[in-house]
């Protein structure tokens, strides 16, 4: 029932607001309005062999179990009590329960069969005076006031929870090295080891280390100017012409002016 498939352990609420309650003496079962205390508290247990039906243990380790033992003499109602597992594992339909949905509720039928061919006997709820108070018993349900007290409301307290699903082993081990890390970065290549030579003539330190951040590098040199006549030099291309000038212009105009010796420069 999908009531207790996802439930480790629930607390079971009559229709009288008490609780399904596990004595003290591990062996009665009874109704308590405690619902915090763990004796209200049940652990949740497939059974194998049985879809569908469950186990319900006590916090003392013994189970729900419907017995053969009368409640009262002459009355059809059969004892509740805690007891243990069955040696050696064996299935006992005695611990074990079916529920069976009715609304939100659910009846808690048992495995164990009717007596007598009554029919099918379910968790019931008791109430009224003593004895009845306050007791659990297992039986048919009959069309009258009482038919209500074989509902009970599901309390989860606790809720399974799966574990992460992990590879199998095999197939993890025979996995490729690339699908186990496909985002592994690829090897680096290693820089083959320097020669004799290399080895003792590698740069030092100051000849491979870059400039510092101010360094401003020299201005290129400046071309050479150049050489000029300064202003008392006379080149000797000057006395060439200035002889001829006094020869050709200058004399002739002095000796028409009946200069009597001619220049020095019109003897030539």
């Amino acid at each position: 029932m999908e009531l207790f498939a996802h439930a480790k352990a629930v607390r079971l609420k009559s229709r009288h607001d008490k609780f399904l309650y596990a004595d003290e003496d591990e062996l009665h079962v009874t109704q308590d309005r405690n619902g915090s205390s763990p004796s209200a508290r049940w652990t949740v247990e497939p059974v194998p062999h049985a879809p569908g039906a469950v186990r319900l243990r006590s916090r003392y380790g013994r189970y729900l179990a419907a017995s053969t033992e009368p409640f009262l003499l002459g009355m059809t109602g059969r004892k509740v009590l805690q007891a243990a597992a069955a040696p050696g594992g064996r299935p006992d339909a005695s611990v074990e329960w079916e529920p069976v949905r009715d609304g939100f509720q659910v009846r808690l039928k048992s495995r164990a069969g009717g007596v007598r061919g009554g029919g099918d006997k379910y968790l019931r709820a008791n109430g009224g005076v003593p004895p009845w108070r306050n007791s659990v018993t297992h039986d048919v349900p009959h069309r009258t006031a009482t038919q209500d007290w074989v509902l009970w409301d599901v309390e989860i307290v606790q809720v399974l929870t799966p574990g992460p699903a992990t590879p199998a082993p095999e197939k993890a081990a025979s996995a490729p090295p690339a699908a186990l890390a496909p985002d592994s970065p690829p090897a680096p290549k290693l820089r083959p080891a320097p020669t004799p030579y290399e080895a003792h003539h590698r740069p030092t330190k100051s000849q491979t280390s870059p400039p510092p951040p101010d360094y401003a590098p020299p201005p290129p040199p400046k071309p050479k100017p150049e050489p000029r006549l300064s202003k008392l030099e006379v080149s000797p291309f000057f006395f060439s012409l200035a002889s001829d000038f006094f020869r050709f212009i200058l004399c002739p105009v002095a000796q028409g002016a009946g200069s009597c010796d001619p220049l020095p420069h019109c003897r030539r």
